[in-house]
């Protein structure tokens, strides 16, 4: 008997099947986990952070809402209102916890 040019279709259902795991854990997965850390670092944001955003503007936030953001922009002091999703990094240097 050859083995090899029976068809199987339980086989070929498998297969599949595991391949599709793959490509959920290779893609999926490290994404999410991405999205959790930024959702959690703009639930973090306090009053005087610097932050990036998404649109490369960069400022130091003056007052924080549910969903807005007011950061103040240059040595001018201007105020823009954004939404915290456009948050793209939280640009403060923060304190190691090592003191001399």
């Amino acid at each position: 008997m050859n083995y090899l040019s029976a068809t199987n279709p339980t086989g070929s259902y498998i297969m599949m099947a595991v391949m599709l795991v793959v490509i959920y854990l290779i893609m999926f997965l490290p994404q999410r986990k991405q999205q959790k850390k930024e959702a959690a670092m703009r639930s973090a944001l306090e009053i005087g952070d610097e932050i990036l955003t998404q649109g490369g503007i960069i400022g130091r936030v003056v007052s924080l809402k549910d969903d807005t953001i007011v950061i103040e922009t240059g040595s001018d002091r201007v105020k823009i209102r954004i939404l915290r999703n456009a948050v793209a990094a939280n640009t403060t240097p923060k304190d190691s916890g090592t003191s001399k």
